[in-house]
């Protein structure tokens, strides 16, 4: 169920252009970030996010969803803060079995038709993959992370981190072709507020 391919970023790290002007200040506009593979091409569902050098942040009374249509999970890959609670609708014709045995959260819906009674609450960092015990071709990805600033990128392989203050961060990227177990690659940030975007070159062709 999960993609063993591994992947690291120019020398082992982040490749930023204008490191130190990566994000925006108190109240400046969202920060841009171009992932993009060997090739230069772009990269969707890679997760972004900057963490506080004090220390995690939890949310409060978050919430997400993941629906299961033409025995597919949707979306592929969700990026949550700590403690979200996510639901797993079935809008599909056919029951499923959600499960995960990740050790960040395991938890199983066991077989079932529309919409569970409760949600899973996810509160421990780390990376879910979720799969169904009746379909094996089905397969999500649940990044949950210690701050509320966060961003997963889209086909052109942009996200954008938006509101987040000046301070010290540690921005890091994630994405499901990453090895299982991998360590998170992870560069030391100085917010000062300019919208410089930052460039991550992934060191592996996605095509």
């Amino acid at each position: 169920m999960r993609d063993k391919q591994t992947f690291f970023f120019c020398s082992g790290m982040i490749c930023l252009g204008a490191m130190s002007a990566v994000l925006a200040g108190p109240a400046a506009a969202a920060s841009l970030i171009q992932v993009t593979d060997s090739s230069g091409q772009a990269v969707q569902d890679a997760v972004v996010y900057a963490e506080l050098t004090t220390g995690p942040q939890l949310a409060k009374s978050a919430t997400a969803e993941i629906q299961q249509k033409d025995r597919k999970f949707m979306p592929l890959v969700t990026v949550v803060q700590t403690g979200t609670s996510v639901s797993f609708p079935n809008n599909d014709t056919v029951r499923h079995h959600a499960y995960s045995f990740s050790p960040a959260k395991p938890f199983e819906l066991k077989l079932y038709s529309g919409k569970p009674a409760a949600p899973v609450v996810f509160d421990k960092a780390g990376t879910v993959v979720v799969g169904c015990n009746i379909h094996d071709q089905m397969v999500a990805y649940i990044h949950i992370v210690d701050t509320p600033y966060f961003a997963k990128t889209d086909a052109s392989g942009t996200a954008r981190l938006t509101t987040i203050p000046s301070g010290k961060y540690v921005l890091k990227v994630w994405h499901p072709k990453q090895a299982s177990g991998a360590a998170i690659q992870e560069q030391s940030l100085q917010v000062d507020g300019s919208a410089t975007p930052v460039i991550v070159k992934l060191n592996y062709k996605a095509g």
